[in-house]
């Protein structure tokens, strides 16, 4: 199996097992980190499981081969096609840009505001612990936070880059690609290959990403899930 296969069950078992929780065959992220959940494969067992796992009226974010097909005891609450891309050898370059924007770490103290950026702007489920997961790099304006990206999933030999958002007002400065490259940066200096995730139907993303040197890789699915009460 690739790295990238079933890359949030892999993370959950490997580089970030210390944030999983499990039942069975099912493993999800701490709630307060994100609602990426996992089976080590989408079987009827794999579904139980993280039934028991999420409770009852639990959610479930999964990463699907295939979309969504309607099981007993779950709700279909939402979802995308989406495309996995790939950073082998970093030789593409950034759209040109006049921004001279400070880049800044963000931490702990700086979650509110993460918070709040990823819930306006929707790159994907953000929680008041996600920054836990790794590096996070921000843009502010005026004191205030208005860009972000930072590294998410994480398997051997890959790490993801997430959580890639510009404010609306904030939009077409070249932030997004000065931030990327940023975290590309520290996860080369790992000696890691940058990959991420993006809805497929995101040309304007996906074709910032190709000139960062991402290629795709594979589509999937991504879903949305309640248990039913």
């Amino acid at each position: 199996m690739h790295p990238l296969d079933n890359v949030i069950w892999q993370a959950l078992t490997t580089r970030q097992a210390d944030f999983a929780e499990g039942h069975g065959n099912a493993r999800r992220f701490v709630r307060e980190v994100t609602s990426l959940c996992a089976f080590s494969e989408p079987s009827d067992e794999g579904y139980a499981a993280l039934a028991e796992l999420v409770g009852e009226e639990g959610t479930a974010a999964v990463f699907l081969d295939e979309p969504y097909a309607p099981g007993p005891g779950w709700e279909y609450i939402g979802g995308a096609a989406l495309l996995e891309m790939v950073c082998e050898n970093g030789a593409g370059h950034a759209p040109s840009t006049n921004s001279h924007a400070e880049i800044v770490e963000l931490g702990a103290a700086d979650s509110p505001e993460m918070v709040e950026l990823t819930a306006l702007t929707k790159p994907g489920p953000f929680g008041t612990r996600t920054h836990e997961l790794g590096y996070y790099v921000g843009i502010r304006n005026a004191g205030k936070l208005v860009a972000m990206a930072g590294e998410r999933l994480k398997v051997p030999g890959y790490t993801e880059v997430s959580a890639v958002c510009t404010h609306p007002d904030h939009l077409g400065k070249g932030y997004a690609a000065a931030l990327m490259l940023e975290v590309m940066r520290g996860i080369r200096a790992r000696r890691e290959t940058p990959c991420l995730h993006v809805r497929s139907d995101n040309a304007r993303a996906i074709s910032i990403y190709e000139r960062l040197g991402f290629r795709r890789r594979v589509e999937g699915y991504y879903a949305i899930l309640r248990r039913a009460a």
